[in-house]
């Protein structure tokens, strides 16, 4: 791709054009409803090649591309609004070209967290968010491959389309290979597919792959990620997928992989860099929520390697609603797109469809949403979220409404201790409004070089913010990282999956765990604390007498001794907990002038700290 770009927003085109590093954000544009952008190159080709090949990654959100030069299916425009998915257009050059990209706004209710008040304008810029190349190839080729993968009684398959290129009639046969990778020992193959085309453009050929005995993909507490990598060759031409076999379900309140049972420690991400990857996993978390967004490829990969599971929604939230045709499509095109990543664990459809609720917690808040249930409903349906969920495969569970207390929800959106009543009030909201998952909590925090500007962060509501804490950013971010605790641990307690809100903050401050610039707050270590695979929690942390609760969320049996530090009181003792089982006894004495207690696990030789503030 031309090295030069330049960009100009539409309503201000007549100004001219910019220079621009694509891809990006530029933050020139923040607010724009449409951007243009245009790059010039030579023709790439070297002898031999008969067309080139521009691809983009991350097209937001609904775009138009022209190219100098006669595409190979006879148009000179192509649309594009599914930014997540990759646009291919083959072309044949001229001596000189020039590309030209429009991007707009969303047009629809598809734009997500990009499209809200999440999200600053300078990281929704209209534009090319991920990647922008231009390569050459002789014909036939092939220009795409889609792998979806599937476990099955006897062993697993994959589901294989291969689109192919060509300039007349071919009969040729595409060859394809699968070999695992790493250290993995297990046995390769190789079959071939006859492909019959009777004139030039693109053709899409099926096949299924049967595989016996496959090495399955594990979370990374529960086992080891192996991964396979199928090729496609077809006359001199090849593309590779990498893949994996892990299977997800969801029943009775809990995810099982490959079969076992497996505990929810997560996070909502409104980012979407790889090294947020290696943040989550230093809170211990074992999946990420992509909220109401969808992540690039490069997030994806590292969660394949990592083992972290991923729940993917569509990027669709907030009240209102919405074309269930598009969203189907979308749907469709979202799990064609990454189903071979064996960490995606499940999908989302709507996020919080009802404004938050703005009372205090109280008799008169729980029953007055008995009341808002019923208005909610009366304007927005809840089947088109069902319809648009049974557009996903049914390979992976979907919730195809994320949603606060009393909108009935598949999995809830609960807020204790920030939009209403305190933390410890999550009981009551789940004896109340119980829900399988809860899929958002938490609490807004400053970072340490907060100034003025954070009470117009996106994402962060200040005034609420400031009734809840009246310090500096140390009191804020304490609050925060104790209200996580509270929740957290009850809802481990339980065996709940628990997804806490968020990672990372996309502004100056936020409801993140990091700041935007990725420095830990508080609740950084305090999470990592409470989402340890092995942790023991007190069951009431005030003064009096609490027993305590160890969870293991890992697939060994663990003996072990519980230490205790309460002021001057002290005690132990001896604890058996089952695999990815609870655990509940002993008894620690929290004097009433205790600052602090602290829980001590010993398993073999290792030592597992939990502390608490009285």
């Amino acid at each position: 791709m031309g090295e030069e770009w330049q960009a100009t927003a539409l309503e201000e085109e007549a100004s001219g054009f910019q220079d621009v590093i694509i891809p990006g954000r530029p933050a020139a544009f923040a607010g724009a409803e449409g951007v243009r952008y245009r790059t010039r190159f030579d023709d790439p080709r070297d002898p031999g090649d008969d067309v080139a090949v521009i691809e983009l990654r991350g097209v937001f959100a609904h775009a138009e591309v022209e190219a100098t030069g006669e595409r190979l299916d006879g148009d000179w425009v192509a649309e594009h609004d599914a930014y997540f998915e990759p646009l291919r257009i083959p072309f044949r050059p001229y001596e000189e070209n020039e590309l030209v990209v429009t991007c707009q706004a969303p047009q629809d209710r598809f734009g997500g967290i990009h499209d809200s008040e999440l999200v600053p304008e300078e990281l929704a810029v209209p534009g090319i968010w991920w990647d922008a190349t231009l390569s050459t190839c002789s014909l036939p080729t092939i220009d795409s491959l889609t792998v979806t993968p599937e476990v099955t009684d006897d062993g697993a398959r994959l589901h294989v389309e291969t689109t192919v290129l060509t300039n007349g009639p071919i009969d040729e046969r595409i060859t394809y290979s699968l070999r695992p990778e790493g250290d993995l020992n297990a046995r390769g193959m190789m079959e071939r597919e006859s492909v019959e085309i009777d004139a030039a453009g693109k053709t899409t050929v099926e096949h299924t792959v049967e595989i016996r005995d496959p090495a399955l993909w594990w979370p990374r507490e529960l086992g080891r990620q192996h991964h396979y990598t199928l090729t496609a060759k077809l006359d001199g031409a090849e593309h590779s997928q990498k893949t994996g076999f892990c299977e997800v379900g969801f029943e009775d309140g809990q995810f099982r992989v490959n079969g076992e049972p497996l505990n929810v420690r997560g996070v909502n991400l409104l980012t979407d860099s790889p090294e947020d990857v290696d943040r989550a996993l230093s809170v211990n978390a074992n999946l990420l929520r992509a909220h109401a967004q969808v992540l690039p490829e490069a997030v994806y990969e590292r969660c394949d390697e990592e083992g972290l599971l991923v729940w993917q929604d569509l990027p669709l939230t907030g009240p209102g609603g919405f074309d269930k045709d598009h969203g189907e499509y979308l749907a469709r095109t979202l799990s064609r797109q990454y189903g071979a990543h064996p960490s995606l664990a499940a999908y989302g459809v709507h996020d919080d469809p009802v404004n938050a609720f703005e009372s205090g917690l109280g008799g008169g808040f729980l029953d007055g949403l008995r009341l808002r249930w019923r208005a909610w409903r009366s304007g927005y349906d809840a089947a088109l979220a069902e319809e648009v969920a049974d557009a996903f495969p049914d390979t992976r569970p979907v919730f195809p409404v994320v949603g606060g207390p009393g909108v009935d929800g598949d999995a809830g959106s609960y807020y204790p201790g920030w939009d209403y009543g305190d933390a410890a009030d999550i009981d009551t909201l789940l004896e109340r409004y119980p829900t399988d998952v809860v899929a958002e909590y938490g609490a807004g925090a400053l970072p340490a070089d907060a100034d003025g500007a954070a009470a117009d962060a996106a994402g962060f509501d200040a005034a609420k913010h400031d009734r809840r804490v009246p310090g500096n950013h140390e009191d804020s971010q304490a609050y925060q990282a104790s209200l996580l605790q509270t929740i957290s641990e009850r809802l481990r307690a339980d065996r709940i999956p628990a997804v806490a809100f968020s990672l990372r903050d996309t502004d100056t401050a936020g409801m993140g765990i990091f700041a935007h610039d990725g420095t830990p707050k508080a609740s950084e270590a305090t999470l990592a604390r409470s989402f340890a695979p092995l942790q023991a929690f007190l069951a009431d942390p005030t003064p009096g007498t609490s027993e305590v609760i160890v969870a293991n969320d890992t697939p060994a049996n663990h003996d072990l001794t519980v230490e205790w530090t309460a002021g001057e009181e002290s005690g132990s003792f001896d604890a058996a907990v089952d695999a990815q089982g609870r655990w509940r006894g002993g008894s620690v004495t929290v004097p009433g002038d205790a600052g602090e207690v602290s829980i001590l696990l010993r398993v073999d030789d290792h030592e597992i700290e939990n502390q608490y503030d009285i």
